[in-house]
């Protein structure tokens, strides 16, 4: 399986590489979404953000700031990780 990863330049002008581990889009927020997490870190620790693909930089994320939206993130997730 090929691994995906980006970059995040963060507000100190600093690069991270991430590795994506599931992306999606959901219909009930209208919005898309990208799960990620540090590569080879061994907590397995995941992020989670709104991935806004029409951002003229190349995509943007933002963070998701309601519960509804966090219940959601983990039940894909899990369910994700479920068939893996």
């Amino acid at each position: 399986m090929e691994e995906k990863t980006f970059t995040v330049v963060d507000d100190q002008g600093v690069e991270k590489e991430f590795e994506v581990v599931l992306t999606f889009n959901s219909e009930d927020f209208g919005k898309s979404y990208v799960i990620y997490k540090m590569p080879d870190d061994e907590s397995e620790e995941v992020f989670a953000a709104i991935f806004d693909e029409n951002a003229k930089d190349g995509g943007n994320l933002v963070q998701v700031e309601s519960e509804e939206e966090w219940n959601m993130l983990e039940e894909v997730l899990e369910s994700f990780l479920d068939e893996e």
